[in-house]
């Protein structure tokens, strides 16, 4: 889950590679550091704790250099320190090794290389690496790399220098994300392409197994039968300013406020002359064999792919189910050549959901991925992928990702019920006017949210809440405790409302946080009485429901109203204040809301 960034050419490199570093700090933050080759020596800086302690540290320094690596840290092996920040040297200093992955043999690697008399400075599995090469090299850096890598076995993305090879940065990748920036006589590394958007929008995506030399002027890529290929050039449609903040004060910020826009760039792409169209990835005859759909997928993902069920078995009449993707391959599910299964991940580099697609596939399923990058790991693995348009996401907690999620399960369900005449003409076009006119209601509630900013001032202090829904909206309430877990450290759990008598309600005490979702019409009266039932034993209400619901607002402590939908979509809008509430409960705390602590952003290791 770390930050590679890599340089070769003209550039001021200390300046690409901290640059790149400050870009990539959501994939990792526990430390960071860089290598550069300056003088015929490997120059390493690196500090423990965020870039900006690295950015200090080398401040006023003389590295001036035409190669270098970086690397931010998300610890696996050995604790946050400077000795076990990347990069690692080995023993003689010849060799500087970024990586991102787990070596799974590092410690019978490591034992084999002691007794050679090699001498290990860091707790890390990565570091094994670098001594191996050390050990293995012979006055060729490519084919010794070619030889160590075979040695290791695990995952890796790794970046690495040697000091008599100046002109030669050597990468590699397998079953972790790496990406090679195609300049004009100077070419990149990265484990993300948002490092690459100031100085390049062409890039190569490394397959499991490929090795690539890099040189200012050539790129050369080998597979790993170490035959010579040519992988497709990308040309990257993100821009730099759309990963950069535009003026909010935070990334989660604007991306919660790019919802209405993100939602309207995925309807125009799929719904064409009025119809959801998806007739590039599932085929009449395919949908004729489709008896059961299983959707995987991991944390905000996997309920997305809640509600996504829920669509598809509402609109689509089809028999669905959602599972966590590193359950899934251990449950020994019952699928073949008749079962569908998408996989939703934002980065497309998901390690437990690339797992879970590999035994789908293995089992001759049909296979789609939902994903929002193009040339990702699940994208190239999957039989077919559905590209989300949400742009670059680089928050930690994903919203705006999530929200065209939804609309392409959405899309889809109402796309498979036509050709299955399951659904009304008029029913149809319904619907597609509910998902088109999403943009404008929930710009409406994001102009309207200081009465959220006002609730998480008295959320501040709690450390416990519960969030309660029936039906869709306990889909929602899932999602929405998620997101104060993860941004404001404040533990919540949420329940579907029947459930609370059957164990829980045992938790509610005074002035207990309850965060009810309650739109579902047939089931508003049950919410009722699920929330009289903890007001009873002191809970403080806050409650998301359609606007002018009087009788919900007069049992809540606090009511927050959504413009009004058809129930089957309130989804797309009860989320809304729920991703407002938890940030701004996550800045009333002074917490970093963008990178909040022991996450990252894309999991790359299991």
């Amino acid at each position: 889950m770390c930050g590679i960034v890599g340089y070769i050419g003209q550039r001021n490199t200390k300046k690409v590679i901290l640059q790149g570093l400050q870009t990539l700090e959501y994939r990792g933050y526990d430390s960071s550091g860089m290598a550069l080759i300056s003088k015929g020596e490997i120059i390493v800086e690196k500090k423990v704790g965020r870039i900006q302690n690295l950015i200090d540290s080398v401040e006023g320094k003389d590295l001036s250099s035409e190669i270098g690596i970086g690397h931010t840290r998300w610890a696996t092996h050995g604790v946050p320190s400077d000795t076990n920040s990347h990069p690692h040297y080995s023993m003689d200093k010849s060799v500087a090794v970024v990586h991102n992955g787990i070596i799974e043999n590092y410690q019978s690697l490591k034992k084999d290389l002691e007794e050679k008399g090699f001498i290990f400075s860091s707790e890390t599995d990565t570091e094994v690496i670098s001594q191996l090469i050390q050990d293995m090299y012979d006055g060729n850096i490519l084919n010794t790399v070619k030889k160590a890598l075979k040695k290791i076995k695990g995952s890796y993305a790794i970046g690495v220098l040697h000091k008599d090879h100046p002109n030669e940065l050597i990468c590699a990748r397998e079953h972790s994300p790496l990406v090679i920036g195609i300049g004009e006589n100077e070419n990149f590394i990265a484990s993300d392409v948002s490092a690459l958007l100031e100085y390049t929008k062409e890039v190569y995506y490394l397959e499991d197994g490929d090795i690539a030399l890099l040189k200012k002027g050539e790129i050369e890529i080998f597979d790993k039968a170490n035959n010579l290929v040519h992988r497709e050039r990308k040309h990257i449609e993100w821009t730099l300013e759309q990963a950069t903040k535009g003026g909010f004060p935070h990334f989660m910020l604007k991306e919660i406020f790019e919802q209405p826009q993100v939602i309207e760039d995925t309807f125009n792409k799929r719904v064409l002359n009025g119809r959801a169209d998806f007739s590039d990835v599932l085929t009449f005859e395919d949908i004729k064999k489709i008896n059961k759909i299983y959707i995987i997928a991991c944390g905000t993902a996997y309920h997305a792919g809640l509600q996504g069920q829920f669509a598809l078995q509402k609109i689509a009449k089809l028999d669905s189910s959602t599972d966590i993707a590193s359950e899934f391959r251990y449950s020994d599910p019952f699928i073949d050549e008749n079962t569908l299964v998408i996989f939703v991940s934002q980065s497309g580099e998901t390690s437990d959901t690339l797992a879970a697609l590999k035994e789908a596939k293995r089992k001759k399923a049909m296979t789609i991925a939902i994903t929002n990058v193009v040339g990702s790991t699940i994208s190239r693995e999957a039989d077919k992928v559905i590209y989300t348009l949400a742009g670059p996401e680089i928050a930690v907690a994903s919203t705006k990702a999530y929200i065209t999620q939804i609309t392409i399960f959405y899309l889809l369900a109402l796309y498979i019920a036509e050709i299955k005449n399951t659904i009304s003409k008029e029913k149809y076009l319904e619907y597609i006017s509910e998902i088109k006119n999403m943009s404008e209601k929930i710009d409406s509630i994001l102009k309207n949210s200081n009465e959220i900013k006002n609730i998480a001032n008295l959320l501040k202090n709690k450390k416990n809440g519960f969030y309660i829904g029936r039906g869709l909206d306990y889909k929602i309430a899932v999602e929405g405790s998620l997101k104060i877990k993860e941004v404001s450290y404040i533990h919540t759990e949420a329940f579907a409302s029947g459930e609370l008598k059957h164990g829980t309600i045992a938790l509610i005490e005074k002035d207990t946080p309850v965060v009810v979702i309650a739109t579902q019409q047939e089931l508003i009266e049950k919410s009722i009485s699920n929330i009289k039932e903890v007001k009873a034993r002191g809970a403080n209400i806050i409650t998301v429901g359609f606007n002018n619901e009087k009788n919900l607002e007069e049992v809540s402590d606090n009511f927050i109203g959504i413009p009004k939908c058809n129930d089957l979509f309130s989804g797309f809008l009860s989320i809304i204040p729920l991703q407002l509430l938890a940030y701004y409960t996550s800045i009333a705390k002074g917490i970093d809301v963008d990178k909040p602590r022991n996450l990252a952003k894309s999991v790359t290791v299991e």
